[in-house]
């Protein structure tokens, strides 16, 4: 009898220990879940933060978040008035930690090609192109009221 009793604790036991290993894995990829959360959200609060600098600069926001399969531009502007007026297509960046480099440096070779396809989708809805070139709003730190981004203009030359 004092045998089943110990094999019962046994598997209890072991039970207790897969539960509990179960419970880390699911603990972890919630954390993992949330981190991402946190950074969309992040880069969310980055792009409006931009939007509203780009308006105090005098650009017209036209839209936000166009997607395409291949990229996203974040915020499409006008800016200047009439014949002279460019369209501008912003990607807009942000590093809190600048352990790795800066917000500008973070835009990798294959940001850029994404970037420019989504410019040249783009520039497709148009029978007559207008004037575009796509720029970089790069924010490094925190971003605030008062912290303007460091604006890149003709990015991708």
């Amino acid at each position: 009898m004092l045998t089943i009793i110990k094999q019962a604790a046994q598997q209890t036991a072991q039970k207790a220990v897969k539960h509990t290993a179960l419970s880390a894995v699911r603990l972890a990829a919630t954390a993992k879940s949330l981190k991402g959360t946190a950074a969309r959200s992040s880069g969310y609060a980055a792009e409006d933060a931009a939007a509203t600098w780009l308006q105090t600069q005098g650009l017209r926001i036209v839209e936000r978040n166009v997607r395409y399969t291949f990229g996203e531009i974040d915020i499409v502007a006008w800016e200047g008035k009439n014949e002279a007026a460019v369209l501008v297509l912003f990607e807009v960046r942000l590093r809190k930690n600048t352990r790795f480099g800066d917000a500008a440096t973070s835009i990798t070779p294959t940001k850029q090609r994404r970037l420019w396809a989504a410019g040249q989708a783009y520039a497709a809805r148009f029978k007559q192109p207008p004037p575009m070139r796509i720029d970089v709003l790069a924010y490094s730190g925190a971003v605030g009221e008062n912290s303007a981004p460091l604006w890149i203009k003709n990015a991708l030359g």
